[in-house]
């Protein structure tokens, strides 16, 4: 991705925010835009951006040549959207986990003015969406399409969010419950739809296309997003935090990773034993001992069997595409995650 391409998109989020805290819909006043302006700021473009670029590198592959003016400003706009679903989930999600931090800086309930005013931040987050569309895409031919597609992953993701917490409920600590296939649901549903499927679908649309003709395309981007989660899950517990930005915790917090559901299968009576009485556990001593268990286990060597096998078969399923340039998109989206360290 080109520097140029990502001052580009920096400079759309400057001018979709200035359109924000000038919205006739509301009489801002300079606390309220202050605030909403600070809200943005932390908690929009702070991260990696890689949803949102996508939607403009994957129109671009679409279309084949140079974009306008305007597609790229319209690009830009629609990857935005995607990086303010993005961070209404995460404010709401961090609450809920009770994390620390995020992106490397304390999550945004945890300062001391916000606390659970984030909770209606959260709120004010999602309603930009349809502001933001409803500004720069109410003429166009796809504009009902790409409401109801926001629509829709929000719903797949808050649906895969409720699957994750209630299978993680505290007081029924029951790794028995816990199976590739359970984490495959959650993952499908909390993951994969907003963060792979959806840049993907945006550009098709904006490009002209029917998404009901692209059922191919979402099951490819679903299974890049499993593969995106089994990463993330064993970056979790084996990446370096300076390098990802964050403490993991999935071990505390008795997640359903893919690395524990790993360890069940793999585990003895008396291993399985150990993992029920510490995982889930706050104290160090129990992590250590689950992480231990990983190492026994050679979960490493078993995770990056499946990253070889997962990617194969991802290229496998590209290959059969008929547009070489959707294929193109699909393959610079797997080139992006394919042995990432954070």
């Amino acid at each position: 991705m080109s520097i140029d391409l990502k001052s580009k998109f920096l400079q759309v989020y400057e001018s979709l925010k200035s359109d924000l805290i000038k919205d006739p819909a509301f009489e801002f006043d300079d606390d309220s835009r202050h605030w909403v302006e600070r809200m943005l700021d932390y908690n929009v473009p702070g991260g990696k951006l890689n949803r949102g670029l996508s939607v403009v590198d994957s129109y671009k592959l679409l279309k084949g040549e140079e974009l306008t003016e305007d597609e790229v400003f319209l690009a830009c706009a629609l990857g935005w959207c995607i990086e303010w679903l993005q961070a209404y989930f995460l404010v709401l999600d961090d609450i809920m986990d009770e994390s620390h931090t995020r992106r490397g800086q304390p999550c945004w309930f945890r300062l001391p003015k916000v606390g659970m005013i984030a909770v209606n931040d959260g709120v004010v987050l999602r309603n930009h969406i349809p502001r933001i569309l409803r500004k720069h895409f109410r003429g166009k031919s796809y504009y009902a399409d790409l409401l109801d597609l926001f629509n829709e992953v929000e719903f797949q993701t808050a649906s895969g969010q409720m699957i994750d917490l209630i299978t993680t409920l505290v007081g029924q600590k029951e790794l028995s419950k816990y199976s590739l296939s359970t984490h495959r649901r959650i993952v499908q549903f909390k993951t994969a739809y907003y963060s792979f499927y959806l840049p993907v679908a945006c550009a098709l649309l904006m490009f002209g296309e029917n998404l009901d003709n692209h059922v191919q395309v979402k099951d490819v981007l679903v299974e890049m997003g499993t593969y995106f989660q089994v990463q993330d899950d064993y970056l979790d517990c084996f990446g370096a935090p300076e390098v990802i930005g964050k403490i993991g915790t999935d071990i505390e917090d008795f997640k359903c990773s893919w690395l524990v559901v790993k360890a069940l299968e793999l585990a003895s009576e008396e291993q399985k034993k150990l993992l029920n009485e510490n995982y889930g556990r706050k104290d160090p001593g129990s992590v250590a001992k689950v992480k231990e268990l990983y190492h026994t286990l050679n979960l490493q060597g078993v995770f990056e069997d499946y990253e070889n096998k997962s990617h194969e078969k991802i290229i496998t399923s590209i290959e059969t595409h008929p547009s070489k340039a959707v294929q193109e998109v699909l393959k610079s989206f797997l080139g992006k995650i394919y042995k990432r360290q954070k």
